[in-house]
């Protein structure tokens, strides 16, 4: 590519029937300061175009970190949830099991009450028997007793 330097330091040779030397020395010096600002101007665009492709490859990677996240939270997530669903799980079939289990042992435990109870009421019904036999006993023993000293003081 042209430089603007190679616009400045160029040399024409003279002709006898050549172009006016002062014109195109002024035309040149034109075309070296409008030559020289585009090719400033270029270097800059250039330096721009540059940094911004360095800065549109920082935006891509961020991006693809992003996405790469994005999927590792959601995949996190996932497995939290199931992890959660599970632990909620096992801890339903362990309440469940441990309700079952209390249940079952005061079933157990009612029935030794009731079972204690018909063995005390049969104890009871034994005992009230055997007393009014006993008593019934007694009355008889008192009544012969009496009959008996009725006959003493009779005689």
């Amino acid at each position: 590519m042209l430089t603007p330097l190679d616009i400045g330091e160029k040399e024409f040779r003279r002709s006898i029937r050549g172009y006016n030397e002062e014109e195109v020395d002024n035309f040149l010096d034109k075309v070296l300061k409008d030559y020289e600002q585009l090719y400033k101007e270029n270097l800059r665009l250039k330096q721009e175009f540059a940094e911004m492709e360095e800065s549109l490859s920082h935006y891509r990677d961020l991006e693809g970190t992003l996405n790469k996240t994005l999927v590792l939270a959601q995949e996190t997530a996932d497995e939290l949830r199931k992890n959660a669903e599970k632990e909620a799980e096992m801890l339903y079939n362990e309440a469940r099991f441990k309700g079952e289990k209390i249940v079952s042992a005061a079933e157990a435990q009612t029935a030794k009450i009731n079972e204690e109870q018909r063995r005390l009421i049969q104890q009871t019904k034994v005992f009230k028997a055997q007393f009014k036999a006993a008593l019934l006993s007694q009355i008889e023993l008192l009544e012969e007793a009496a009959s008996g000293q009725s006959l003493s003081v009779e005689e």
